[in-house]
């Protein structure tokens, strides 16, 4: 099969897309064929070997992943899923799998059953991938760790990224009135999720542009300790600051009872299927800025590195 891997961390020059041994699914496990694998950032920081998680080498990067059910491992068609009959060959699915396993930018992955969820059938397959790990940050953020219900106020900084388009239409799902900050070249896309008001961080100030306290803040941007600091004064009092930028602390405010999390996205099969369930009923958009061949996977870290890239992009795996 025909696989991106890096034999040695470094930057995207290690990158190389070659031959690879098709894998073959053990216990519990299935085999996909790929259809599409979604670009992170966090694809980067494995290849440049930034991340504390493990990996051996060649590596196959991608932990986003959609496609089609190949074969079974021993075991792997009991597991449920969000299926009552289980997986089966043929099924058509999604997943947030493993990082410290090969990945999905090749055209067959192996993946635990317990993490894949029946594909939305509402858009195409290869760009169901850019929805696993990234709309599981968003609800894990504001349900898990903001406890967002109808009615409260949620600020959402850095709403323009993928992360940001997924919280604004799962916190109007939700109920809640969004205020998010967005560049003049992401406040169209921010406002179609469904903002309510939208602030450009690029020439105002949030605490001036924020008149009425928040329940939740929600930081998915990069910041700096003293500006993310000033911000807590936004929340009301007994609210939460959630965010998922692990570099910076996330401040909170004991005296009036303002809680601090942190959230670092795990899998959830249950959340996942949800979350395909809002994309099959038109409630939830699947946002893709690029479509590119597998062979191009290389490129995309290069542009990534450079800091060119907007938006989720899928690499698209050949045929065979």
């Amino acid at each position: 099969m025909k696989a991106v891997r890096f034999h040695e961390t470094g930057g995207a020059e290690v990158l190389r897309y070659e031959d690879a041994e098709q894998p073959v699914p053990g216990a519990g496990e299935v085999r996909i064929r790929v259809a599409g694998s979604a670009f992170n950032p966090a694809d980067g920081g494995l290849r440049g070997g930034f991340l504390p998680i493990p990996v051996t080498l060649p590596h196959v990067p991608g932990y986003d992943v959609s496609g089609t059910i190949d074969a079974l491992g021993d075991g792997a068609g009991d597991a449920l899923g969000d299926r009552a009959e289980g997986l089966r060959v043929g099924d058509d699915v999604i997943g947030f799998i493993p990082m410290n396993a090969d990945g999905s930018a090749a055209q067959y992955v192996v993946a635990p059953a317990g993490a894949l969820v029946t594909a939305p059938a509402r858009i195409p397959l290869a760009d169901a991938a850019g929805l696993p790990s990234v709309g599981l940050t968003a609800s894990q953020a504001l349900f898990e760790a903001g406890g967002l219900t109808a009615g409260q106020r949620v600020l959402i900084n850095g709403a323009g990224g993928p992360v940001g388009g997924y919280a604004v239409q799962l916190a109007k799902c939700a109920g809640a009135y969004v205020v998010a900050t967005a560049s003049p070249r992401s406040s169209a896309i921010v406002k179609t999720a469904g903002a309510d008001e939208i602030i450009d961080h690029t020439t105002t100030s949030l605490l001036d542009a924020v008149t009425e306290p928040v329940d939740v803040l929600l930081n998915l941007a990069p910041i700096s300790p003293d500006r993310f600091t000033d911000l807590v004064a936004l929340v009301r009092d007994g609210g939460v600051v959630v965010s998922t930028t692990p570099t910076v602390t996330t401040p909170g405010d004991e005296a009036r009872n303002v809680r601090a999390t942190t959230i670092f996205v795990h899998p959830d099969a249950t959340v996942l299927s949800q979350l395909v369930a809002l994309v099959d009923s038109g409630d939830l958009h699947v946002e893709i800025a690029q479509r590119v061949p597998l062979s191009d996977l290389p490129k995309i870290h290069e542009q990534a590195d450079e800091g060119r890239i907007h938006g989720k992009v899928i690499a698209v795996t050949p045929a065979g």
